[in-house]
């Protein structure tokens, strides 16, 4: 089972950009998409974006899509959300995840998704 931890998540003002970075555990995270969601207090948890087992297709939720990109480094195991622009509405918990199936270009669904790390908080003051 792969581990999957979770980094950068901070306290920042309104307009300011914050990178945040996932982690895998094992090197096998390549060959899957992986996505990135967030849950806010008193909220569901609701897709971000998510980024192909390649690299080669993402896709975003209508509220972070031209603010936020997600990118990743299969040498490291890493997959990163760059958020630019932010708004206190994006004060969340930020979670990462690897799909369940191999070579895909990932999902929307969270159920479509068997591995999630920690979280790292993110928070933006007005």
């Amino acid at each position: 089972q792969v581990q999957l931890v979770e980094s950068g998540g901070r306290l920042v003002q309104a307009g300011d950009s914050l990178r945040i970075t996932c982690v895998a555990s094992v090197g096998t995270a390549s060959t899957y998409a992986m996505g990135w969601f967030r849950q806010a207090p008193g909220k569901e948890r609701e897709f971000t974006a998510v980024i192909s087992w390649s690299g080669g297709s993402t896709d975003y939720s209508d509220s972070v899509k031209g603010r936020f990109t997600i990118s990743r480094d299969n040498s490291k195991n890493t997959v990163d959300l760059q958020m630019n622009s932010l708004k206190p509405e994006d004060t969340a918990v930020y979670y990462c995840a690897r799909a369940k199936f191999r070579y895909n270009s990932g999902s929307r669904n969270p159920l479509l998704y068997d591995s999630w790390g920690q979280g790292t908080q993110v928070t933006v003051s007005s």
